[in-house]
């Protein structure tokens, strides 16, 4: 490190067409650590380059970038840097850039987002149902039945993708450490066949926001309008019951199956200012997903604005949201269920807003910048500790 504690930090991304939770972690904590004065240096590829590029062609670099190596290598012979912290590497970067970093002595610390290395299609999602049938085996029935966008040509490139990794030890030997987002994520990921050792529980953070001290009134919604967030659920505890209005903020596939419900205001993608807004004036955050989430970025931003969370009993979400303290839980894709949690919020203003004082402390406790930057530096350290070890 320099002289005042300062890293020099290679941030690798490969950034989604739609830009989505991910790309705003990953630029949040650029933001953080430059802010903290450390170096940070970007290799970023985008999926817009895919159109121009060939199926085959496209194939081989998913499983191993040339063009990467070559670009690491350069990067790392300019700036030095202390440790590389990668995000997503498909299908662009690859993980060939593992192998760059560790070949030059460079410490690697990734962050598992969402489940990529235990089941191609990452979210342990199949037919609008959980499905681990690939979890700590070979991702042969992925395959069979073609559960990324379903194809099996492109699910055969991810599968293997993640057994050439498995067989070459890139996972086992050139990362020094993993961030999982929650401790289920940390479970499912040693179930996946990673090393408890090496992996660290950072949750994802949000700058603070400024509760609203007014009458809160009603339901948001924040996220991607998609079969996987629960759009049919929330449909479905919006139609059979009337109540509060919500407010839905967001783009996507399934926006259809809310259009024209009375209780509904679809507003589309909103800024982060106009997100922030909508969450200082509603009653509680509605997060109705049906998969595994890893760690939505909404609660914190939910939490940061002392807004409680309704949220699905499932994965993750049952640890982030605590029931009755920082909001409800409510059995994942049980409408009558998600239909009588709305209905409890709004019968019981005075222990929403008791469990909206709640989620704002548990904010300050645990989802600051400030708390991130030591949880994050400390990681580096682990990691750079770790490879300067023979």
């Amino acid at each position: 490190m320099t002289a005042d504690g300062a890293l020099r930090v290679l941030v690798a991304h490969n950034a989604y067409r739609h830009a989505g939770g991910e790309d705003s972690v990953v630029a949040s904590e650029i933001a953080l650590l430059r802010r903290h004065g450390h170096a940070v240096i970007e290799l970023r590829r985008d999926n817009d380059e895919i159109d121009g590029i060939g199926r085959l062609s496209l194939a081989m670099q998913t499983l191993w970038s040339r063009r990467t190596q070559a670009e690491v290598r350069a990067l790392i012979a300019e700036h030095r840097p202390h440790v590389a912290h990668i995000h997503n590497t498909l299908p662009l970067l690859s993980p060939s850039l593992h192998w760059a970093c560790a070949r030059a002595g460079v410490a690697v610390v990734q962050t598992l987002h969402n489940f990529r290395l235990a089941c191609p299609q990452a979210m342990f999602l199949r037919d609008g149902k959980v499905c681990e049938d690939c979890l700590g085996r070979t991702p042969l029935p992925a395959v069979v039945h073609g559960c990324y966008r379903g194809s099996r040509g492109q699910t055969a490139v991810l599968a293997g993708n993640l057994m050439l990794h498995r067989g070459l030890g890139t996972w086992r030997h050139k990362v020094d450490r993993y961030i999982a987002l929650s401790e289920f994520s940390k479970a499912k990921f040693v179930s996946a066949g990673l090393d408890a050792g090496r992996i660290v529980v950072k949750p994802n953070f949000v700058d603070a926001a400024v509760p609203d001290s007014g009458e809160r009134h009603g339901f948001v919604f924040v996220g991607r309008l998609a079969q996987e967030k629960g759009i049919a659920t929330l449909a479905g505890a919006c139609a059979a019951s009337p109540g509060e209005p919500i407010r839905v903020v967001g783009i996507g596939e399934s926006v259809s199956l809310l259009r024209g419900l009375p209780r509904v205001t679809l507003l589309g993608a909103l800024p982060a200012a106009g997100v922030a807004a909508e969450m200082a004036r509603a009653r509680a955050l509605v997060l109705p997903s049906i998969v595994y989430e890893n760690f939505p970025r909404t609660i914190a931003e939910a939490y940061s604005c002392g807004l409680p969370v309704v949220a699905s009993r499932i994965g993750a979400l049952a640890e982030l949201v605590e029931h009755e303290v920082t909001g409800l839980l409510f059995n994942a894709g049980d409408v009558a269920d998600l239909a009588r949690a709305m209905a409890w919020a709004e019968a019981h203003p005075e222990r929403m807003a008791e469990m909206g004082r709640a989620a704002r402390a548990r904010y300050e406790a645990r989802y600051t910048p400030e708390a991130n930057h030591a949880q994050l530096t400390a990681i580096y350290h682990e990691a750079i500790a770790r490879r300067q070890v023979p």
